[in-house]
C-alpha cells in the first residue's frame, strides 16, 4: 500500500511558526523571567532549543532549556515495551516555582503530555505548566489542550503527521501521509 504524502510546512514557514510561538510565550509570561523550556524527546528537544534561540534574539536573555523523558510514565508500556530511555536533563535551578513550558512536536491523543505531567510532578513543583506544540492534529483521548500551537491540523485517524527537523532528519518539514485505499498499491 503506497501512502500519499503532502508537505504542509517547510523551512522558512516552520521558522516563522516557531518565531510566532516564541513571541506568544513571551507575551503570556510578560517576558522571559522565570521561564523554563522542557522538550519531550525526540523532536521536542530541538524545538525547545530553537524557541530559546528565538526568545534570546527578541529579549536578549537566555531561557533555560532541558529535556523530559516520559518513557517510564507512559500507559502503553505493555504494548510497546522496547522504548529507548533518553535522558531527562533539568536546567540549573530546576523547575520549582518556575513557569515550565513543555515542548513537543505533535499533539494527538494527549497521552504523551499526561505522561510528561506525571514525570514533571516527580521533579518539582512549577508555578505553572504550559504546553507548546508545533502541530495539533486533534483526536484527544484525554482533556489536554495546548496553550501555544504552531499549526492546527485536523486529520483523520488513518493519517500520519511527520515532523522532520534538520537536527534529527536533515531538513525541516511537516508532512501528512494518507494510506492508499484498499485495492490500490497491492496490499489490503
Amino acid at each position: 500500500m503506497t501512502a500519499a504524502r503532502r508537505v504542509l510546512l517547510e523551512g522558512a514557514d516552520l521558522q516563522r511558526v516557531l518565531t510566532r510561538i516564541a513571541h506568544e510565550l513571551l507575551e503570556a509570561n510578560k517576558g522571559p523571567a522565570g521561564l523554563v523550556l522542557l522538550g519531550i524527546p525526540r523532536r521536542g528537544v530541538p524545538l525547545a532549543h530553537r524557541l530559546a534561540e528565538r526568545i534570546a534574539e527578541v529579549e536578549g536573555a537566555r531561557v533555560p532549556v532541558g529535556s523530559l523523558d516520559v518513557t517510564m510514565y507512559r500507559d502503553d508500556l505493555r504494548r510497546h515495551p522496547t522504548r529507548e530511555l533518553l535522558p531527562t536533563e533539568l536546567p540549573a535551578g530546576g523547575v520549582d516555582d518556575r513557569v515550565v513550558v513543555l515542548v513537543d512536536d505533535v499533539l494527538f491523543s494527549g497521552r504523551t503530555i499526561r505522561a510528561a505531567l506525571d514525570a514533571l510532578s516527580d521533579l518539582g513543583r512549577p508555578r505553572a505548566v504550559r504546553l507548546a506544540v508545533l502541530v495539533d492534529r486533534g483526536h484527544r483521548e484525554l482533556p489536554i489542550r495546548a496553550d501555544h500551537v504552531g499549526k492546527n491540523l485536523p486529520t483523520s485517524s488513518a493519517e500520519r503527521v511527520s515532523v522532520l527537523l534538520t537536527e534529527t532528519d536533515g531538513r525541516d518539514a511537516v508532512e501528512i501521509s494518507t494510506p492508499a485505499p484498499a485495492g490500490e498499491g497491492g496490499a489490503r
